[in-house]
């Protein structure tokens, strides 16, 4: 079968089109934002996911991530008494999906490497670097918050939004942890003896106001023995076992008359 020369121009008139169509279409995948690029000019308009038209050729459309990102990793730096401290760190972040033409304008698409991570590990750094190696375990929330602050201060809003920061772990070395490990049950057995010397002296006090008590006791009776001789009699036959005396001599008290 022979072809002539206007079905090759026909053929190639439509796949010059068919491309030029193409081209021309582009699409944004769901929970992405697009920013349309014309001969290096970038469009101010954040595009929607969806299917559009643009110039073929020489436009191009790039898409942005405006889901929550996730960003795990550790930083490794310096307490305020000079103690290696690895820190395990969740960042989540959603980039602010009307200002993704200007992000991609100002910064690039690897925003995270060159606008989130040096300002937070700069925070990170600075914060941990202003707590003592003990206190930052006790105060791991607050060293958090402090953290957290400092990112939303200097990570511009315009870009990026719903900041959230955890500190995952945070580990020092063993020679350390152990170190804090052993002043710990020191303290706690310093208390421990603490508490055991106020037991003591609590229950020596005890001792002594019932000594004291009991001596107050036993003056009163003796002076009232001592002006009553009825009640000297009375706890004489108090004491009395039921037998009679063979002998009565001085002033000792007769119970029971005997010739």
């Amino acid at each position: 079968m022979k072809f002539n020369k206007s079905f090759y121009v026909k053929c190639g008139i439509g796949v010059f089109v068919l491309i030029m169509l193409i081209s021309s279409i582009y699409y944004v995948s769901p929970g992405y934002r697009g920013t349309l690029v014309t001969l290096g000019n970038v469009h101010q308009t954040s595009f929607n996911n969806g299917i559009g038209f643009k110039w073929p050729f020489v436009s191009t459309m790039i898409e942005t991530d405006i889901r929550t990102q996730v960003y795990n990793d550790t930083a490794v730096t310096y307490t305020k008494d000079i103690q290696t401290a690895t820190i395990g760190f969740n960042l989540t972040y959603n980039v602010v999906p009307e200002s993704v033409p200007q992000l991609y304008e100002k910064i690039g698409k690897d925003y995270r490497t060159k606008l989130i991570t040096p300002i937070l590990q700069d925070a990170i750094k600075d914060i941990v670097g202003s707590w003592q190696a003990q206190d930052l375990v006790a105060n791991r929330d607050k060293a958090r918050m402090q953290i957290l602050t400092t990112l939303k201060n200097k990570i511009s809003k315009k870009y990026i939004q719903n900041i959230s920061f955890q500190i995952t772990n945070l580990d020092y070395s063993d020679n350390f942890e152990a170190a804090i490990e052993n002043k710990v049950i020191a303290e706690q057995k310093a208390q421990e003896a603490v508490n055991n010397t106020k037991r003591i002296q609590e229950e020596a006090n005890q001792k002594v106001i019932s000594a004291k008590a009991d001596a107050e006791a036993m003056g009163i009776k003796a002076q009232a023995l001592e002006k009553n001789q009825k009640l000297v009699d009375y706890e004489a036959v108090q004491k009395w076992d039921g037998k009679l005396p063979q002998y009565m001599l001085g002033s000792s008290t007769p119970f029971i008359n005997v010739k």
